[in-house]
């Protein structure tokens, strides 16, 4: 039986449909059909400065719009010959660290709810909702985040600032242990995740898979230490790797990464 999955996307906008091949339940093939959402960015950027193309890349994706904000203000910077002051290069580090880990509460929310796991959901939005409020402590907006511009910041940090990143530095060593505790060890969460989607080194080096993926297949490669930008060559922070390369092993890696760089504080930590 051939089955048409999609269009379809967590936001309810059409994105990507995949046409799958069954024998059974069983997916024999499953052939991507892309293009469904063209934003036409591109075309936009070319009649607006650098700056004024700065709000379109936090709508990229709205689970980082920091940093994207980031990439497109490294760019112009190598564009321009120039370089951000230290001071804003360590502030863009901490609101991207900030950032990623709020993305991947969002997914580790999301995934553990369509496996059927509906407490973690809860957990990991508590703690995506704290950055949000950071987020609008910097720059008065929540999700479309644009704080970065180039050549450094869009004003300097306000008062207060640095005291909640800090409490929740504090804070979220606890919180992954509260995940950890709810699936890792979970019967039901090993029994779908383990053994499930196996993708060799090999493959995911082919495919050219980045990120918790790759790095789930037993690769270490993470664009901070491989080629360091905006300092990150002075951070300590380590590269965890999976064996399998299956589902498990993903959500491992994508947990440790970006949750327990150390056992003391959630972001990497400035040497």
């Amino acid at each position: 039986m051939t089955l048409n999955m999609g269009p379809q996307h967590p936001s309810t906008h059409g994105v990507l449909r995949v046409a799958l091949e069954l024998d059974g339940e069983t997916i024999v093939e499953a052939r991507p059909i892309i293009g469904y959402l063209h934003t036409g960015m591109e075309k936009q950027a070319e009649y607006k400065t650098y700056t004024q193309s700065i709000p379109q890349t936090d709508r990229m994706d709205y689970l980082a719009p920091m940093s994207n904000n980031l990439g497109l203000c490294l760019a112009a910077e190598k564009l321009l010959g120039i370089e951000a002051p230290e001071r804003a290069q360590v502030i863009r580090v901490l609101l991207t660290e900030l950032t990623r880990i709020s993305a991947h509460c969002v997914w580790l929310g999301t995934h553990a709810l369509d496996i059927g796991a509906m407490t973690v959901f809860f957990y990991c939005f508590r703690e995506r909702e704290k950055v949000l409020s950071i987020y609008d402590q910097v720059c008065g907006a929540r999700m479309t985040a644009s704080y970065f511009r180039v050549g450094g910041l869009a004003m300097d940090i306000p008062d207060g600032f640095l005291d909640r990143c800090q409490k929740f530095v504090d804070e979220m060593p606890a919180h992954v242990d509260e995940y950890e505790k709810l699936l890792t060890k979970n019967p039901i969460w090993l029994a779908r995740l383990k053994g499930v989607a196996d993708l060799t080194k090999a493959d995911a080096i082919a495919l050219g898979a980045t990120g918790p993926v790759l790095r789930g297949s037993g690769v270490a490669w993470d664009l901070r230490k491989a080629q360091p930008y905006c300092g990150y060559d002075d951070y300590d922070f380590e590269i965890p790797v999976g064996t399998a390369g299956d589902a498990y092993d993903r959500y491992a890696n994508a947990a440790t990464t970006d949750c327990a760089t150390t056992s003391t504080c959630c972001l990497p930590r400035r040497t």
